[in-house]
C-alpha cells in the first residue's frame, strides 16, 4: 500500500497546484491548495510506510487523512448543495475529485486491512 499511498500523494498534489494554477489571477485562493497540502502528508506516509517498523502505523495514518480528506471534501460541497447555490466551476471539480481520491484510497486501505488480518490469523493458526 505504501505505492498506492505515494500515488495518491502525487494526484492531490497535482489537483491542488493544478486547481490553483487554473484560477483567475485576481480571484486566486491559497484554500485551492489544500488537495495539495494533504498530498504532501501523504507523500510523507507513504515514504515511512516503506520502513518495516512504521508501515502499520504510516498506513493507519494515511487512511485516516484519506478519511479526513473525504470528509473535510464532503463538508465543503454538501451545504453548498442543500442550499442550491451549488455551481460547477473549478472550485466544485476540485473538491469532487479530492473526494473521489480519498475515498478510492479509504477502500484500497480498508480492503488491505482486512486481507492483512487474514494472512496473520491464517499463519497463527498454522502455527498452533
Amino acid at each position: 500500500m505504501a505505492p498506492a499511498t505515494l500515488v495518491v500523494g502525487i494526484l492531490l498534489i497535482a489537483l491542488g497546484l493544478a486547481g490553483y494554477g487554473l484560477q483567475e489571477t485576481e480571484n486566486r485562493s491559497w484554500t485551492a491548495l489544500i488537495p495539495a497540502f494533504l498530498g504532501i502528508a501523504f507523500v510523507v506516509l507513504g515514504v515511512l510506510a516503506y520502513k518495516d517498523n512504521l508501515r502499520k502505523h504510516a498506513m493507519h495514518a494515511a487512511a485516516a487523512l484519506g478519511l479526513f480528506g473525504v470528509l473535510a471534501g464532503l463538508g465543503r460541497l454538501l451545504p453548498t448543495a442543500f442550499s442550491g447555490k451549488l455551481t460547477f466551476g473549478l472550485a466544485t471539480v476540485c473538491i469532487s475529485l479530492m473526494i473521489l481520491i480519498c475515498a478510492v484510497f479509504v477502500g484500497l486501505c480498508v480492503n488491505s486491512f482486512i486481507q492483512a488480518r487474514r494472512r496473520r490469523t491464517e499463519r497463527e493458526a498454522e502455527g498452533s
